[in-house]
């Protein structure tokens, strides 16, 4: 691998047209999201020529925007966070997850910590970024359980939208741990939520 020299944030690549985004379909968004990730391989293999060309699906769930998914040999992206930010998408979250790819595949990538300094050094040296670890994305249609309930517990309870509504009209519901009534305590719109990191080969990662 040739090394990375330190060099002040400057994204390598193209800043993304929020116009242009705004116009497509999720099929065409999606394609869009596809050649910008061969984009960000493109710029990796200059320093990794023997990186491998990650396979790319929008099948991830939840919270997360993005995952480096090394068993099944590629990327991992949330098709509902992407619909609603195209931008942060294509200019952060990519590059974030191509990050891992390459780092996973360095000689030392597979005892590297995910959001660890050799992972901050592509961020910054290769893709000119800053290491983001969470996003400010709405969860809110991608999580289907953005209500939050409390009891006694440290943890909260995640509930739908229908058991919400259960529960806004009457419904009582109790922890079956420390068997306290549980009670509305506000809804998750998604604040510092994890990207999504990696998941290596071994077992799942950051």
């Amino acid at each position: 691998m040739t090394s990375l020299s330190p060099t002040p944030c400057t994204p390598a690549l193209a800043p993304a047209d929020p116009h242009a985004l705004a116009r497509l379909d999720r099929g065409a968004l999606q394609q869009a999201l596809v050649a910008r990730a061969e984009a960000a391989w493109e710029l990796a293999r200059e320093v990794h020529p023997g990186l491998p060309r990650p396979r790319i699906w929008f099948d991830l769930r939840g919270r997360s925007a993005g995952q480096a998914h090394y068993q099944r040999g590629g990327l991992r992206f949330n098709a509902t966070l992407l619909d609603e930010n195209r931008v942060a998408f294509m200019e952060d979250i990519v590059p974030h997850e191509m990050a891992h790819w390459l780092v996973f595949h360095l000689d030392e990538g597979r005892r590297a910590r995910p959001h660890g300094h050799e992972w901050q050094r592509v961020m910054r040296g290769l893709y000119g970024l800053v290491p983001t670890v969470t996003h400010r994305f709405d969860v809110a249609r991608a999580s289907p359980m953005p209500y939050l309930y409390r009891c006694r517990c440290v943890q909260p309870h995640r509930f739908s939208a229908r058991r919400h509504a259960g529960a806004q009209r009457g419904a009582r519901y109790r922890c079956r741990r420390c068997r306290g009534e549980l009670d509305y305590a506000g809804y998750d719109a998604g604040d510092a939520v994890g990207l999504g990191g990696a998941q290596a080969s071994s077992g799942p990662g950051d």
